[in-house]
């Protein structure tokens, strides 16, 4: 029987120990909890470090769980599941909205549309399934900067495009966005990427409460807003929306 190679199992062990207790532990935490020299615990933390699967805190020296990691953690869930967990709940949406509605993920730096239900009137739409959508100025891609990680660093390092005079480009600014996007659980881009278009999003999570995509309702600004505010029905439709297609994942009530 081929032996199992003893780094990678103090790299998993590694990894389970951030996963649970504190947020973030020190060198010499680390170490002797798993009963390592400091050298040896170093060498792994600094390998999984430079893989992304490990950060370490700037000003306290301690390490946590990286974005890389999350990432691959998010993949093993299927877009088709997404997709057809989705189906009803969007196509209610849709319906009872009177606004297309799309869902989209996060991929390649930006936001990549899996499905996309039309308006329910007889004007003429495209099919927008397999379009890429950014990820600083949508709807989508905000609430997905916000309460993804991965996301949220993906957002910072790529071009912020103004493509309206309304889109937030200025980095401080940006941020403040996604802080208000998850204190109220819910995005808005009103006229930021398309004039005249507005659209509210909200974020989709699995069993584990991470971040696997967002819903949104878009149309008209006339349509969706009242005096350039949201309608609330709509936010709330949205939110509630995104509720059940989690609920259906396995994330629980919330």
């Amino acid at each position: 029987m081929a032996k199992n190679i003893q780094s990678l199992e103090r790299a998993a062990a590694m990894l389970r120990l951030l996963a649970g207790g504190e947020r973030r532990l020190g060198l010499s935490d680390i170490a002797s909890s798993l009963a390592l020299a400091k050298g040896t615990a170093h060498g792994i933390l600094r390998t999984l470090q430079a893989e992304g699967f490990v950060e370490q805190d700037a000003a306290s020296g301690r390490y946590q769980l990286g974005a890389e990691l999350l990432r691959l953690g998010n993949s093993y869930l299927d877009v088709h599941e997404l997709r057809a967990r989705a189906l009803v709940w969007t196509d209610d949406l849709a319906r009872s909205s009177g606004e297309s509605v799309h869902l989209g993920v996060l991929h390649q730096h930006g936001v990549l549309i899996v499905h996309h239900v039309f308006r329910p009137d007889d004007s003429r739409q495209v099919l927008e399934v397999g379009a890429m959508q950014p990820l600083h100025s949508t709807a989508l891609g905000k609430v997905l900067s916000a309460f993804d990680p991965v996301a949220h660093t993906e957002a910072l390092e790529v071009d912020r495009k103004a493509f309206t005079p309304r889109t937030v480009t200025d980095i401080d600014a940006f941020e403040s966005v996604l802080d208000h996007a998850r204190a109220r659980g819910w995005a808005a881009d009103v006229e930021e990427t398309w004039e005249g278009v507005a659209a509210v999003a909200a974020p989709i999570h699995d069993r584990r409460r991470m971040p696997v995509g967002a819903v949104a309702i878009t149309g008209a600004v006339e349509r969706v807003c009242d005096d350039g505010e949201l309608r609330s029905e709509l936010v709330a439709a949205v939110r509630d929306c995104a509720r059940a297609v989690s609920r259906d994942l396995g994330a629980g009530r919330f």
